[in-house]
């Protein structure tokens, strides 16, 4: 059995993986979903190392969007996975290399605490706006609200430098713009360009799970 770890971005929860995670499995994979939502990149970080060292063998690390900034961080991973993601380096953040769209600005709201949410209507267009109606709007649904700071967190070290790495650019994100994210792109192993928005997990979760079968199968070739 591979062992795979999907980590969700800013806003979104466990659940929002949960057609990968679910045909993952039926395929014989163990998955573990953390939830984020811990305060800082720090406590996030430190939720999905602890899911790493709960596993038998070095699992295929998935970070979607801000994910990328907590994957980046951890340690024990056999494969790196960024999904439209931030792939920091020293000293960087994903505020600092350009984070949201204005579009995606524009659907946040203030809460009086610090926190953000993101309005449901402004909400579909940057993020599932290539997926399907009922699938975006069960995607908006479980959007939760976010503590503020995350996306100014700088990892402590850099997993991409030492762990094979694989890119996949969105070229239709309205989310983060693809042009960053080729940059960030040639700094990880492997790349790969996909013609659908921010959140192919959601509208093309098949496409997730073959990317994720073909380290696996390269895992079990090895042993």
């Amino acid at each position: 059995m591979t062992a795979v770890v999907l980590v969700h971005g800013l806003y979104h929860r466990p659940e929002h993986f949960g057609a990968v995670a679910e045909r993952l499995r039926a395929a014989g994979s163990e998955v573990v979903v953390p939830e984020l939502h811990r305060g800082s990149l720090a406590a996030d970080t430190a939720a999905v190392q602890a899911a790493i060292d709960a596993l038998r063998e070095p699992p295929v690390v998935l970070g979607h969007s801000y994910g990328g900034a907590v994957i980046t961080g951890v340690r024990g991973a056999g494969h790196l996975v960024y999904l439209a993601a931030f792939v920091v380096d020293a000293g960087e953040s994903a505020a600092g290399l350009g984070g949201a769209s204005r579009q995606l600005k524009d659907a946040i709201i203030p809460g009086p605490d610090g926190s953000t949410s993101l309005h449901p209507d402004r909400a579909v267009a940057p993020l599932y706006g290539d997926c399907p109606a009922p699938l975006a709007a069960r995607a908006v649904g479980l959007l939760r609200a976010q503590a503020p700071g995350c996306g100014r967190g700088v990892p402590e070290r850099h997993g991409w430098k030492r762990t094979p790495s694989t890119y996949v650019v969105c070229a239709q994100d309205r989310a983060i713009d693809p042009g960053l994210q080729r940059k960030m792109a040639s700094r990880c192993t492997d790349v790969r360009e996909w013609q659908t928005g921010h959140s192919p997990f959601v509208g093309h979760p098949d496409l997730v799970v073959e990317l994720l079968r073909e380290p696996l199968a390269a895992d079990t070739s090895r042993r």
